[in-house]
């Protein structure tokens, strides 16, 4: 979204007290008892783990100081420091740091078994000591991350400690929407934990990662074991029944032939296999693990009319759905639970669409699970980094030069957005990856979109959305305006996107961040309104369909902080338009200019 829509000059939320009475119903029934207690990583499951979520010690400390003799108080895992749902509700800044501590006991039946200590994400550097012995360190706010920390345990109980600091956009990392002054589209600070933490036993020879990709052409799945030694075996099962399999010594590809009646994986017909992955050395089993995959094919053609459109399995489809930004009032990066989380692809679905553009930021991987399986499409945002001085440039698409970025931001940016590409791979619903938003830190275009495409050959990359500079890289070219679709930049050899539009405002009294200055690109007083409104987009869409666009991508599920443009109110206790009407018009429109 653009800057110069924005008045500037908005209240500024400095402090959680602003926000502090708006909840979302989920939050309501969270306690340190039941917070998210699914089993946090769907594609590589083992039966026996242990959840460390619920109440820990925290402290927030001058950078660079001792481990505290003394905490501040109790912290609710995984909810981040300065939201409502951790019960601090405080900001840590660049100039600090934030400290977590707790015990834990390891079961009797894990004896012989290293221990992996397992983190969902964590913003940003984090340190991590186990009875005092540091067991390791990771920079990185949105990627899962493990340590082996069996030689630093004991017998009864062990004490965890772990130490982050997050200078938010004092810092050249990748941050996303996080401002240490939130105002119009920028949002609050979110530091330390956010996802589940847990514990898993495993053999000392153990499957540390899969890489599962899907080729449909050849009517092969193929799937990497990564472990240090020994064979793999992969089984693959539909409705329980062994349908096909393959092996070979870790760490190669096993090309696993599939069925010549195949199912594929569509919006409408999401066939999922499940995987059962074994390890064995000298003859014997010493890992195993559950996972799943779907055969699809993602790509372009043009049509016989020239236009470029995307396709699914070799049928056009036209992508269409909400710009999610994934922020909960209550919660911030972190929705309150399981079922709030799901709720919002939930009601994607019920508004008719068939997509979402996950927006600057990476969500816990239950959420890619439920869209794999619900037959939902997911452009993936990396979250955006050093911004620098913001100069948006309008539509003078050509101006330059990029920003240069230096040689550490460069690091941290390729670090993060591979180990993103890496932790994300195996989600068949993934079926975009957008590397910039906008000119948000767009450096070096050409070669980081090249390498992007080289490291995934599997999905589209979307150069940078409504990005400052185009530089004919990529399989998109993608615009952005506000508030209506309209063409004014078109590729003759990539896929033509409007990847964000439309912004229609509804404030609703009771349901705001905060009591007054809340914005939208347009405002109106009713759902009725908005809906007309909306509907006059849908019109002028299907018209700029017709002429070029295979995709588009409306602003947005919900409202967010002072943002009112959402289908539903931040706490998502009230959605906004006609639901019916929006849903019809929006199926019409995927109908359309899709492949039946």
């Amino acid at each position: 979204m653009k800057l110069q829509h924005i008045v500037l000059g908005l209240a500024l939320l400095t402090s959680a007290a602003a926000s502090a009475q708006l909840k979302s119903e989920w939050a309501e029934k969270v306690t340190p008892d039941n917070v998210w207690q699914e089993y946090p990583r769907p594609n590589m499951v083992r039966a026996d783990w242990q959840n460390l979520n619920g109440e820990w010690n925290y402290a927030i400390t001058p950078v660079n100081s001792a481990k505290p003799s003394a905490y501040d108080g109790k912290i609710l895992v995984p909810f981040a420091v300065e939201s409502q749902l951790s019960g601090v509700g405080k900001r840590v800044g660049e100039n600090n740091e934030l400290w977590y501590n707790r015990t834990f006991k390891v079961p009797s039946a894990w004896n012989g078994k290293d221990v992996l200590l397992n983190f969902g994400a964590v913003d940003w550097r984090t340190t991590v000591w186990v009875n005092g012995v540091q067991v390791g360190t990771h920079e990185g706010g949105y990627a899962p991350f493990s340590f082996n920390i069996t030689d630093a345990l004991r017998k009864g109980d062990n004490e965890l400690t772990v130490r982050v600091y997050d200078p938010t956009d004092k810092g050249t990392q990748p941050r996303g929407k996080q401002i240490s002054k939130p105002n119009g589209i920028w949002y609050t600070p979110v530091t330390g934990i956010w996802q589940t933490v847990w514990l898993e036993p495993v053999a000392k020879n153990h499957i540390a990662a899969l890489k599962i990709t899907p080729d449909v052409d050849a009517k092969e799945l193929n799937v990497m074991v990564d472990a240090p030694a020994g064979v793999a075996k992969v089984e693959v099962l539909d409705g329980g029944k062994v349908v096909a399999s393959g092996s070979a010594p870790a760490g190669e590809n096993i090309e696993i032939s599939m069925p010549a009646d195949m199912k594929l994986w569509d919006t409408k017909t999401p066939n999922i296999y499940d995987l059962k992955v074994t390890l064995a050395q000298n003859g014997k089993t010493v890992d195993k693990v559950d996972s799943y995959a779907a055969m699809r094919k993602v790509g372009m053609r043009r049509d016989k009319d020239g236009v470029i459109r995307f396709t699914l399995n070799d049928k056009d489809i036209f992508h269409f759905g909400p710009l999610d930004q994934g922020w909960w009032p209550d919660g911030l990066y972190t929705a309150p639970s399981y079922e709030a989380m799901v709720y919002d692809i939930d009601k994607t679905k019920d508004l008719g669409f068939n997509m979402i553009r996950k927006h600057i930021k990476i969500e816990p991987a239950l959420w890619y699970e439920y869209c794999d399986r619900n037959g939902v499409l997911v452009w993936q945002d990396m979250p955006s980094a050093d911004h620098g001085s913001f100069n948006w440039q309008n539509h003078n698409y050509f101006r330059g030069p990029e920003r240069v970025r230096s040689e550490e931001s460069d690091r941290q940016f390729r670090t993060e957005w591979q180990e993103i590409m890496d932790k994300f791979h195996n989600y068949p619903s993934i079926v975009v990856w957008v590397p910039f938003n906008e000119g948000w830190g767009q450096y070096n275009t050409k070669e980081i979109v090249k390498w992007t495409k080289d490291y995934d050959p599997s999905r589209l990359v979307n150069a940078a959305s409504g990005g400052n500079f185009f530089y004919d890289a990529g399989d998109i070219m993608d615009v952005h305006n506000y508030p209506a679709p309209r063409i004014y930049l078109l590729s003759d050899d990539q896929a033509n996107v409007i990847g964000e539009y439309g912004g229609i405002g509804r404030p609703v009294e009771g349901h705001l961040w905060q009591d007054k200055d809340n914005w939208g690109y347009i405002q109106f007083p009713t759902a009725e309104a908005v809906t007309n409104e909306y509907l006059k987009y849908i019109d002028i869409l299907r018209n700029l369909a017709k002429i070029a666009y295979t995709g588009a991508v409306y602003t947005q599920t919900t409202d967010v902080e002072v943002e009112t443009n959402g289908f539903m109110t931040y706490d998502r206790k009230v959605m906004k338009v006609d639901e019916k009407k929006v849903a019809e018009a929006n199926r019409k429109v995927i109908e359309d200019f899709s492949q039946k």
